[in-house]
């Protein structure tokens, strides 16, 4: 009997989601949930990490939970929780704070980015890549669908898990980084290189948001940097980036291949009709998200019970490995 494969992946509740985060994340986790057993988690208590507002984090979290739901996560074949409400992530990670040396997470390059500068930094943004191998490792996941910067996290969770297990023995599955295609990096819209990000959300024209209205997303490609020219097709020159960020998000949305996306644009004469075009697939695909998110947030009482439905479950997998754990530490297990 063939295996069936576990997949974790994790978004902070942080800001309001966009394009990049539905093309390199969302997306793709909605579209292969029937191929494996999927744990999708919002991950609120690494958003502390940043002190944020306790009223605007509830707001989010709920916020990012619906967007989740509204962009098909069915409860049926993938559980969707959020992370404070599984104790076992919060007690896991102690456990493997235990055989985590402090020097594989000085080293973290994400530390050293947000450290820089800063007279004084608190134990949980040095702490929270132990907390996030916590996340991967409890559900024994074999594939974590992650960006090119949460690589390296994952990595350490490989590195903690592999530690574990030589320590006390075969505890952990070892997981594997899987980095989404062109679908993983798009691209701003006002600086084509820079990856689209909640970072730069407060630069006008840099990104779509998931609940932007259609005049707004049309507004916002419209306004997008390409170049000079005029040639319509995918390029590695640098001064075809806007370009080749449109053309990527159109192939991802329409799932077409390259040439496909070409020969769509072959009678198109400039880039405004590029850019409509583009918006105008983008706008097709987030308003049915968009109009089932506002369904959803109209019962927050529904919302919350899914994601009750979502820890239950999550619990049932992540406790019995902390109980485990203990028990190969040496605690005594009521």
């Amino acid at each position: 009997m063939k295996e069936i494969k576990r997949v974790f992946s994790g978004v902070q509740p942080s800001g309001d989601p966009q394009l990049g985060n539905y093309l390199g994340a969302f997306k793709g986790w909605v579209d292969r949930q029937s191929e494996k057993e999927n744990f999708f988690c919002v991950v609120d208590l690494h958003a502390l990490t940043v002190t944020p507002d306790p009223e605007q984090l509830v707001s989010q979290t709920r916020d990012l939970a619906a967007i989740l739901f509204a962009c098909g996560l069915d409860p049926k074949k993938s559980t969707l929780f959020v992370q404070s409400h599984v104790p076992a992530h919060a007690e896991g990670c102690w456990l493997l704070n235990c055989v985590t040396p402090l020097g594989w997470l000085e080293r973290m390059t994400q530390f050293k980015d947000k450290s820089e500068g800063r007279g004084s930094v608190s134990t949980a943004l040095l702490d929270y890549p132990v907390l996030m191998a916590a996340d991967i490792i409890l559900y024994d996941a074999h594939e974590v669908p992650v960006g090119e910067d949460q690589k390296q996290h994952v990595e350490l969770a490989r590195d903690i898990a592999n530690r574990f297990n030589s320590i006390y023995g075969e505890t952990f599955v070892v997981p594997e980084p899987v980095i989404p295609d062109i679908g993983g990096r798009v691209m701003g819209l006002n600086d084509p290189m820079v990856k689209m990000s909640k970072s730069y959300s407060h630069i006008r024209g840099h990104a779509v948001r998931m609940l932007d209205d259609p005049k707004e997303i049309e507004r916002s490609f419209m306004r997008a940097v390409t170049d000079s020219g005029n040639e319509i097709r995918f390029s590695e020159e640098e001064e075809k980036a806007g370009v080749n960020n449109l053309l990527g998000i159109y192939k991802v949305i329409t799932g077409k291949n390259e040439k496909e996306v070409e020969r769509d644009f072959e009678s198109v004469r400039g880039y405004g009709d590029l850019k409509k075009t583009v918006a105008e697939v983008v706008v097709e695909e987030l308003t049915p998200i968009r109009e089932q998110y506002e369904h959803l947030m109209d019962d927050v009482a529904e919302l919350d019970r899914l994601l009750a439905i979502g820890a239950e479950h999550a619990a049932s997998v992540s406790m019995p490995k902390v109980r485990e754990m203990k028990e190969k530490m040496g605690l005594i297990v009521p």
